[in-house]
């Protein structure tokens, strides 16, 4: 009997561990959602946010948008080329960014270059006692802290995931019709009769405002959460990105399953 205790009681910890982290976890997300209502109160805070996690981002947004595009605009082009459709090569890139490569590819770098920045500083900030300090001057650490960040991170991720797509589409055409030579008229208007305002942009808009809710806020609970020490920060930075990831990916799979199935 004593042989058998130990796994069971091993296996039976980690269960409660798990949903008891899932308990805490969600309690947070809502607390968060609620106190977003009074971190609008403070607009600059949120200004100093979407300045610090968007401006910083920009310049990978729109280097990796451009060249996923010329991507998108050469193996376009030698695909469609083989049945007589190269003329739909804008509507491929239009396509292929509104819908998946925007809004997935612009969070995936979000989460590498701005979650991972929002961690370190609250996970330093709680290795500093900064965040015990505020709480012991009665001022609540979710609220002046997390709150604004997650709103920051809830405005600037969908603008990103915007530019990321609209340079992309321009990377397409400078391979397609400035290097290749295809008719800019039929590269246009291909993009344009078949682009679905609502149903394939306004989709995609949808998939990075998720995307950004969650990201952002596996973010601040890594951070909030972490050890405080080095090594702890640390780990819940590797954490962030890794589970950034899995997430992401897992969602796309089931969004889009869910919208362009209907």
């Amino acid at each position: 009997m004593r042989s058998w205790r130990w796994p069971s009681l091993w296996v039976g910890r980690g269960v409660r561990r798990w949903l008891g982290n899932i308990g805490y976890g969600t309690r947070l997300f809502f607390r968060l959602l609620a106190l977003c209502p009074q971190a609008l109160k403070r607009p600059g805070l949120v200004a100093d946010q979407v300045h610090f996690l968007g401006n910083h981002s920009l310049a990978i947004i729109v280097v990796s948008g451009l060249f996923v595009g010329f991507v998108l605009g050469l193996q376009g082009y030698y695909t469609l080329q083989r049945y007589g459709s190269a003329e739909a090569l804008g509507l491929l890139v239009a396509l292929s960014l509104v819908r998946e490569l925007g809004p997935v590819v612009a969070t995936l770098l979000f989460a590498g270059r701005a979650g991972t920045s929002l961690t370190a500083e609250i996970g330093l900030m709680k290795a500093g006692e900064q965040l015990a300090a505020m709480e012991m001057m009665a001022i609540d650490p979710v609220q002046r802290v997390l709150a604004p960040r997650f709103l920051g991170g809830l405005i600037a991720l969908p603008v990103l995931a915007t530019i990321f797509s609209a340079v992309g589409i321009l990377g397409g055409w400078v391979v397609g019709v400035v290097l290749i030579g295809v008719d800019e008229g039929a590269f246009w208007s291909q993009m344009e009769g078949g682009v679905d305002v609502l149903r394939d942009v306004g989709y995609g808009v949808i998939k990075s405002v998720i995307f950004a809710i969650t990201v952002t806020y596996i973010a601040l609970l890594q951070g909030y959460e972490s050890q405080p020490t080095p090594e702890g920060v640390a780990r819940a930075t590797t954490r962030t990105v890794v589970m950034s990831a899995l997430v992401v990916l897992g969602m796309d799979f089931i969004l889009t399953a869910l919208m362009f199935s209907i």
